[in-house]
């Protein structure tokens, strides 16, 4: 049997377009794809950081990063907060310093609160391995003034007074340095 010459061209036709649609921007509106494909991979990191698998997450966000545009800060910024549940506090620190930079008002303060604690978790470790450089003590400074930023411009970003407990904590750890 024999396919008429009109169906194998349009049959045809319709195999070339969907592998052209395979291809990122090739057709018009592809954009729609690439945003939902975004848009899954950031539900599996969001997913990924909620569920605990820290790992997973920042490898998620990682992944997210060059794709981001204006969406960068805010990706940057869980991405920031994986790494920094990961026990990876200095890469968590410099991701959060990048979004602090570049945010004002409550993103900001989100950032700073990141920084801040995967400052003073760097300076606690010095501390604990009785290593207490010059740049253990500035994180832990750095720590102490992101925390007072933050209380200060947006204290709700502390409804259950973790962040006002780490700052007390900062006071005594530093006054065992000086």
């Amino acid at each position: 049997m024999t396919l008429p010459a009109t169906f194998r061209t349009a049959l045809l036709a319709a195999a070339a377009l969907a592998l052209t649609a395979c291809q990122p921007g090739a057709l018009p509106g592809a954009g729609v794809v690439n945003r939902a494909g975004f848009k899954a991979n950031y539900l599996v990191a969001r997913a990924a950081l909620e569920k605990g698998q820290y790992g997973r997450a920042s490898r998620q966000y990682a992944g997210l990063l060059p794709k981001a545009g204006p969406l960068a800060p805010r990706i940057r910024l869980e991405y920031a907060h994986s790494l920094l549940r990961e026990g990876k506090f200095e890469k968590a620190s410099e991701e959060a310093r990048v979004v602090a930079s570049q945010l004002d008002g409550r993103g900001r303060s989100a950032a700073l609160a990141v920084q801040a604690t995967a400052d003073q978790e760097i300076g606690r470790a010095a501390i604990n391995r009785s290593e207490m450089t010059a740049e253990a003590v500035q994180r832990l400074v750095a720590a102490r003034d992101a925390f007072d930023e933050v209380l200060t411009k947006h204290p709700d970003l502390d409804p259950l007074g973790g962040l006002k407990l780490r700052r007390k904590t900062l006071d005594v750890e530093l006054s065992t340095i000086r």
